[in-house]
C-alpha cells in the first residue's frame, strides 16, 4: 500500500527525467588547455534568449547538465581573457551529448596584471613605462626551438643574431655586454663573462608568459637594464599529474641559386622534449628533459642540444611559498661565421658564397654548457605586506676550437664564468593609494678564461666585478592618477679594485581616461661594462680584439610619453614617444691600427616613436596586429668626433600579423621589415646592405590533448644578413606534435 501510495508522486519526476537530456563536455583554450571555472550557460533560441541554465568548469575544465530539457537550445561558454563561443543543438529526450568549446584568446579585452614593471604585481594601464606582454596563446602559435623567436615579434624588438635589442639599445656586438636584463622568474640570468643571454637554456615549452618592459629600468634593476627588461615566467605546477611530450620535425631550403649549393642533401631539424610534474595542496614538482638536432642552413652548421630542468613548490602554510627551480643545458655546433667572398674557398666565380664558410674557417667548433640554480622565499603575513628573499647561481662554460690557427695563437678559446645573486624586497601597502617597493641585492661575477683575462698573449686569468644595490620606489594615488617617484644605488667593484657609485632615479605617472590612459617617465640608465668587453683578446673575422681595462660605465637619461587607447570592443592600440641621451655608450670600435677595442663613445642619442595595434575586425575569428617603430640613434658631436649613425640599428621595423581560427583549425601570417643599416660595418667597407622582408606562415590544429602546429618560415627564401656576413635563416618547415595529459 505504502509503494503504491508513492507511485503518484514518483511519476512526474520520472517523466520528466524521461523528457530531458544530458548535456556535458569541456572548455579548453585554443592549444588544447583546460580552462577552469569558465561559465557554460544553456539558452533558449530566439526570440525568449531566456537563460535556462548555468554551470562553471572544473580544474579539468569539465562541464555538465544533468537535466536540459529536450528540444532546441544553444550553449554558450565565456571565460576572462577569451572571445565566448555560441554553439546550437536540439535535444531528444534521454540524449546524452557531448560538446565541447574551443576559446580563443581575446588579449584586448583584457587589463592583465604584470609583475616586471615595477617588481610586484600592477595592472597593465597602471604602468609607466611601455610593457609588451606575450601570452601562451602567442608562445604556442609558432613552431619554434626557442623563446627568442618569439621575442623577435614583440613590437619594437630585434634580435641580431641572438643578441636583443629593445628601441635600438644593443646594436650588435658579437653577444658581448647586452643592454636588456634577462629574467627568468624575476631572477637575473645574463652571463657572468659577457653580459650576453643564453636563449635556449629554458624550454620553449616551460614559458608561460614573457613581459618586455621598454626603456631604461635601472632605477629597478641596476645595470644591465639601460634598454629594457625580459622576463621569461615559467609555467605553474598544477594539482594531480600531469605529462607532456613535444616532439619537433622540420627541413631547410636549398639555396636559392644553384651556384651556392654546399651540399647534395636537405637539411633536417629534429627534436623531442618530455615533461611531467605532480602537485598536491602543500608540494609540488615538475620536471623535464629533452634534446634537438639540426644540420642548419649553411655549411657548418650542424649542431646538438640537450637540456634538463626542474621546479618545486612548497607551501608550509598559505602564506608562505618556497620555490626551487634549476636548468642546464649543453650544446655542441659547428661555427659557419664568416661567410666566404671572392678567393676564401670554391667560390665559383662569385663575389660571396653566403653558406659556405671561408677555407680558413673549416673545423671551427663550439661546446657550450650552462645553467642556473635559484630559490625564492616569498611570505605575505598581511594583506598589506610581502617579502621576499631569493639566491641564485648562473654557469657558463663554453670552449671555441680553432683546428686551423697557427702558433702562438692559441687553438682554442675558452671561459667558466659564475654569476651569484642574492636579493631581499619588501612590498608594502597601507591602503589602497599607496605603495612602497624595497630592498637589496648583490651580484657577483667571476671568471677563468684565455679570452677574456686581459693578457694580450693569450695567457690565462681570473678576474672579478661585484655590484651591490640598494632601491626603494613609492607609487602614490590622487583619485585615478598615479604618481611613481624611486631611485636606486649602485656600488661597483672591479677586481677588488675602487668603488664606483652611480644612482638611477626615476619619476612617472600614469592617468586613465575613458578610452585608455596617459603614461609618461623620466629615469637615469646605467650599465656597468662585461668583464668580457673590459678583457676581451681575441680575434674576430680574422682582425684582433684588445682588451680596455679603463671602460668606464654607461650612463643616460631616459624618457617617454605614451598613451593606450581601448576606445571600442574590437580594437585596441598604444603609441609611445622615447627620448635617450646617453653618454659613454660602450661599442665595438675599429682603431687606425687595425685592431677592435671596446670604446666610450662621448655622446648618443636615440629617439624615436613605437607604435602598435591589435584588432579584430569583422568578425571575432579574425584577430590581427601590426607593430611599427622608427628609431633615430645617431653619435653626436663632440670636440673629436663628427656626428654620424649608431652601428645595427634599423631606422624602420614593422611587423604585420594576422589569424583566423575556425573551431579547432588555426591559420596565420607574420610579416617583418626592417630597413637597411644607414652606416656600414667599419671592417667590412663595401659589403652590400640589406632589407629585412620576411614573411612566415603558420597554421594549427587542437583535438583533445593533442595540438599540432606548423609554421614556414621565410617563405620566400629571402636572402640577407643582420650581423656582419652572417647569413639569416632561409625557408625552413617546422613541425610541432604535443600531446597533453
Amino acid at each position: 500500500m505504502k509503494v503504491l501510495l508513492l507511485v503518484p508522486l514518483l511519476l512526474p519526476a520520472c517523466l520528466a527525467a524521461q523528457a530531458s537530456a544530458i548535456v556535458h563536455g569541456a572548455v579548453l583554450d585554443s592549444t588544447g588547455a583546460a580552462l577552469p571555472r569558465a561559465v557554460v550557460r544553456a539558452v533558449a533560441r530566439e526570440p525568449s534568449r531566456r537563460v535556462i541554465a548555468t554551470t562553471v568548469t572544473d580544474a579539468g575544465g569539465r562541464y555538465r547538465f544533468a537535466a536540459l530539457p529536450a528540444g532546441p537550445l544553444a550553449l554558450e561558454a565565456a571565460a576572462i581573457g577569451y572571445r565566448s563561443a555560441l554553439d546550437t543543438l536540439r535535444l531528444s529526450p534521454g540524449d546524452s551529448v557531448r560538446m565541447d568549446f574551443h576559446l580563443v584568446a581575446q588579449p584586448i579585452l583584457l587589463l592583465p596584471t604584470i609583475v616586471t614593471a615595477a617588481k610586484r604585481s600592477q595592472l597593465l594601464d597602471q604602468t609607466i613605462t611601455s610593457v609588451a606582454l606575450l601570452d601562451q596563446q602567442q608562445i604556442a602559435q609558432y613552431a619554434v626551438n626557442t623563446i627568442d623567436e618569439v621575442v623577435d615579434r614583440a613590437p619594437g624588438v630585434q634580435l641580431i643574431s641572438g643578441q636583443l635589442n629593445i628601441r635600438g639599445s644593443s646594436g650588435f656586438a658579437e653577444g658581448l655586454g647586452s643592454r636588456v636584463l634577462l629574467l627568468v622568474d624575476g631572477v637575473p640570468a645574463n652571463q657572468g663573462d659577457r653580459g650576453g643571454i643564453n636563449w635556449d637554456v629554458i624550454p620553449v615549452d616551460r614559458v608561460e608568459r614573457v613581459e618586455v618592459v621598454k626603456g631604461a629600468g635601472s632605477a629597478l634593476y641596476g645595470s644591465s637594464a639601460f634598454g629594457g627588461v625580459v622576463n621569461l615566467i615559467t609555467r605553474e605546477l598544477p594539482e594531480g599529474w600531469h605529462g607532456r611530450v613535444r616532439v619537433t620535425a622540420g627541413t631547410f631550403a636549398n639555396p636559392p641559386r644553384d651556384v651556392w649549393r654546399f651540399r647534395d642533401f636537405t637539411g633536417i631539424q629534429d627534436g623531442i622534449d618530455i615533461a611531467a610534474s605532480y602537485g598536491r595542496d602543500a608540494v609540488r614538482g615538475g620536471f623535464s628533459a629533452g634534446a634537438r638536432h639540426s644540420d642548419g642552413y649553411r655549411q657548418q652548421d650542424r649542431s646538438d642540444h640537450w637540456q634538463v630542468t626542474g621546479k618545486s613548490d612548497w607551501r608550509p602554510e598559505a602564506a608562505t611559498r618556497v620555490s626551487v627551480s634549476g636548468a642546464w643545458a649543453s650544446d655542441q655546433y659547428g661555427v659557419p661565421e664568416p661567410w666566404c667572398v671572392a678567393g676564401g674557398c670554391n667560390d665559383r666565380g662569385q663575389a660571396i658564397q653566403p653558406f659556405r664558410s671561408d677555407t680558413a674557417n673549416l673545423g671551427n667548433r663550439t661546446r657550450s654548457d650552462k645553467g642556473y640554480l635559484t630559490g625564492i622565499i616569498t611570505r605575505t603575513p598581511s594583506a598589506s605586506v610581502t617579502w621576499l628573499a631569493r639566491a641564485s647561481w648562473m654557469r657558463t662554460h663554453f670552449t671555441n676550437f680553432y683546428p686551423k690557427r697557427q702558433p702562438p695563437r692559441s687553438p682554442s678559446d675558452y671561459s667558466i664564468a659564475s654569476r651569484y645573486g642574492l636579493e631581499g624586497r619588501l612590498v608594502t601597502q597601507r591602503d589602497s593609494t599607496r605603495t612602497v617597493t624595497a630592498g637589496v641585492e648583490g651580484t657577483i661575477a667571476e671568471v677563468w678564461s684565455n679570452i677574456f683575462s686581459g693578457d694580450t698573449a693569450g695567457g690565462t686569468g681570473r678576474h672579478t666585478q661585484g655590484e651591490y644595490a640598494a632601491y626603494a620606489e613609492a607609487e602614490q594615488s590622487f583619485g585615478p592618477t598615479r604618481v611613481t617617484i624611486g631611485a636606486r644605488s649602485d656600488f661597483l667593484v672591479v677586481d677588488g679594485g675602487g668603488v664606483t657609485a652611480f644612482v638611477s632615479p626615476r619619476f612617472g605617472i600614469a592617468w586613465p581616461t575613458s578610452t585608455g590612459s596617459w603614461r609618461a617617465s623620466v629615469g637615469r640608465a646605467f650599465r656597468a661594462g662585461s668583464l668580457a668587453e673590459r678583457f676581451v683578446t681575441t680575434y674576430v673575422f680574422s682582425f684582433p680584439v684588445i682588451p680596455n681595462p679603463a671602460l668606464t660605465s654607461e650612463e643616460g637619461w631616459s624618457s617617454e610619453l605614451g598613451r593606450s587607447w581601448t576606445g571600442t570592443a574590437w580594437l585596441r592600440g598604444d603609441a609611445a614617444l622615447f627620448w635617450t641621451e646617453a653618454r659613454r655608450l660602450i661599442e665595438p670600435v675599429y682603431t687606425p691600427q687595425g685592431e677592435i677595442q671596446f670604446q666610450n663613445l662621448q655622446r648618443a642619442r636615440l629617439l624615436g616613436l613605437d607604435l602598435s595595434a591589435t584588432a579584430t575586425p569583422f568578425t571575432s575569428r579574425l584577430s590581427t596586429s601590426i607593430a611599427y617603430q622608427y628609431l633615430h640613434a645617431r653619435q653626436l658631436r663632440t670636440a673629436t668626433t663628427q656626428p654620424q649613425p649608431l652601428l645595427f640599428r634599423p631606422r624602420h621595423l614593422v611587423t604585420i600579423s594576422a589569424g583566423y581560427t575556425v573551431h579547432a583549425i588555426r591559420i596565420g601570417a607574420d610579416f617583418r621589415y626592417s630597413s637597411r643599416y644607414e652606416r656600414e660595418y667599419p671592417i667590412y667597407t663595401g659589403d652590400r646592405l640589406y632589407e629585412m622582408r620576411v614573411l612566415d606562415l603558420r597554421a594549427g590544429w587542437t583535438a583533445g590533448p593533442v595540438d599540432i602546429r606548423l609554421t614556414v618560415g621565410n617563405v620566400f627564401n629571402y636572402i640577407y644578413n643582420l650581423a656582419p656576413r652572417t647569413l639569416e635563416p632561409v625557408r625552413t618547415v617546422t613541425l610541432v606534435a604535443t600531446f597533453t595529459r
